[in-house]
């Protein structure tokens, strides 16, 4: 089956259900890398936060973090004076500096005794206030506090929301039979563990609304479809049927998946309700049909298949009817993603012998090989779309490598535990 086949082409093969969600270890943590950032960076400062002054270094260098890595900004020197919200800047004296925009912000007590984040946004070359804002928050959510500023400040610079509030789910292999599904922040921290197996665990895919993973285990010795509830711990089977099962995708409204069985013989893409119910066949052709992916606006089913001959991408109406090729350009391209706005898709594509991360305009189908890897696999968007992340190998390593849609800023995300793959992005917080 091409689709397990591509999957499982770097694993090496009785679960351990840790269905409630298990801080990971330390060294478990992703580590983030900046390989490439963009071409004009925004200078921005972010002054130290006053208040508590532990609680203020960690919103302070979250937000620095969260900017620093996305690529998009300078970060500007701002030496070792502390300034709140409340202090009146010296528009000169930043200029001066450099920089084009000044945040700065404190952490006190809010009305009812928990810790209150605030800060405020200021546009030094037109010398006026861009926003502020205020979180209530608490000691162990002080970097989600912060990641929320960084948030509001590269929307208020950029234009577009920021992610740094959002959540990434990947597999770790850890050893010969040891596999983790982890979930972290978007920066690799606060990593915790929703599932540990000694067989593999591929293809997690998250629900529109954030709060179930849909995800393929081979625990029972097959490929079984599970959807995983995030707040109470508890999964159910969404697909075990005679044969493999395989390769979730989320519909955009949350209710159904599309998976591809091969239950009636060869593999097929069908759809199912998100309790199992409502098994439907969509494609019908004698061919290899895997690696489903909505269209955000749910008209339509994008896969890989190779009745063609070699493996190409098609799609299909959510509804059935006949397939529309749509790669064209190479001999290989494999697992279709589309951008939150439908307007790109993300895909791999062979290029002499390397497997890469490639994106194609839909509107004028150019394509544009993002990556010169040898080994990439399992495109995710980020949920602005600016941002995909893959799996691929560096050293023979399993990593994930962070790559802009115009192929400009680039991260690398590596673990000290092992190698780490299949990544999927979770989508903005609710």
């Amino acid at each position: 089956m091409l689709g397990i086949v591509l999957k499982l082409r770097r694993f090496g093969l009785v679960a351990i259900s840790a269905l409630a969600l298990l801080q990971a270890s330390a060294h478990a943590q992703l580590t983030i890398e900046i390989t490439g950032a963009g071409a004009n960076r925004i200078p921005v400062a972010i002054a130290d936060f006053g208040g508590e002054a532990s609680a203020a270094r960690v919103i302070t260098s979250v937000v620095r973090g969260d900017l620093e890595r996305s690529g998009l900004f300078k970060m500007i020197d701002p030496g070792a004076a502390v300034m709140t919200e409340a202090s009146a800047p010296v528009y000169e004296e930043w200029k001066s500096r450099g920089a084009d925009a000044l945040a700065a912000g404190s952490i006190g007590e809010s009305t009812d005794g928990r810790r209150e984040a605030r800060f405020r946004l200021y546009d030094v070359t037109k010398q006026s206030v861009l926003g502020g804002s205020a979180f209530v928050t608490s000691k162990p959510m002080l970097r989600a506090a912060g990641h929320r500023i960084a948030d509001m400040i590269y929307e208020k610079l950029t234009g577009e929301p920021g992610i740094f509030s959002t959540r990434v789910a990947y597999v770790i292999k850890a050893g010969a039979a040891r596999y983790e599904l982890h979930i972290s922040d978007a920066d690799g921290q606060n990593a915790q563990v929703a599932l540990i197996s000694k067989e593999p665990i591929i293809s997690p895919s998250w629900s529109p609304e954030g709060g179930r993973l849909a995800y393929v285990s081979f625990e029972n010795k097959k490929p079984v479809v599970y959807v995983h509830s995030l707040a109470s711990g508890k999964r159910i089977v969404v697909a075990n049927f005679k044969g493999s099962n395989s390769a979730p995708a989320w519909s955009p409204d949350g209710r159904k998946l599309a998976v591809v069985l091969s239950k009636d013989g060869g593999s097929q893409i069908f759809t199912v309700n998100a309790d199992g119910s409502g098994v439907q066949r969509l494609t019908t052709a004698n061919a290899i049909n895997t690696e489903p992916n909505f269209s955000p606006d749910g008209q339509f089913v994008y896969f890989t298949s190779d009745r063609g001959g070699s493996p190409q991408i098609y799609r299909i109406a959510a509804g059935g009817g006949d397939a529309q090729r749509v790669s064209f350009e190479g001999s290989y391209n494999v697992t279709p993603r589309l951008s939150p706005d439908g307007k790109s898709m993300a895909f791999i594509s062979r290029r002499d012998g390397s497997f890469r991360l490639a994106v194609m305009d839909l509107a004028s189908r150019q394509v544009q090989v993002l990556t010169d890897s040898h080994k990439d696999e399992s495109p995710t968007f980020s949920p602005n779309g600016r941002m995909i992340l893959i799996a691929t190998e560096v050293g023979g390593r399993g990593v994930l490598s962070a790559v802009s849609i115009d192929g400009r800023i680039k991260q690398r995300l590596t673990i000290v535990a092992g190698d780490v793959r299949e990544p999927a992005w979770g989508p903005f917080n609710k």
